[in-house]
């Protein structure tokens, strides 16, 4: 991951959370989903800035293109 995200099964119950915050990377994720702008993002978490913001979302959209056509089901079948 990189160094803006981390994991700490202490925070949030090791959710991968923006690094030096509480805020789960997903609820980022979340906020754009329901049409938030990066600046309404930076309104209710003013200590965020926005090239944080545009990471995350890149690092979820190279996360999607590479999962797209990925059969999740039939890899976890695979390991049973």
């Amino acid at each position: 991951m990189p160094d803006i995200i981390e994991s700490n099964p202490e925070i949030l119950g090791g959710k991968p959370i923006i690094k030096g915050t509480r805020i789960p990377v997903a609820l980022i994720y979340e906020l754009i989903g329901l049409n938030y702008s990066i600046s309404e993002i930076l309104k209710e978490y003013p200590h965020l800035n926005r090239d944080v913001i545009v990471t995350i979302l890149n690092i979820g959209k190279d996360a999607n293109e590479n999962l797209a056509n990925v059969d999740i089901d039939a890899i976890i079948s695979k390991e049973v």
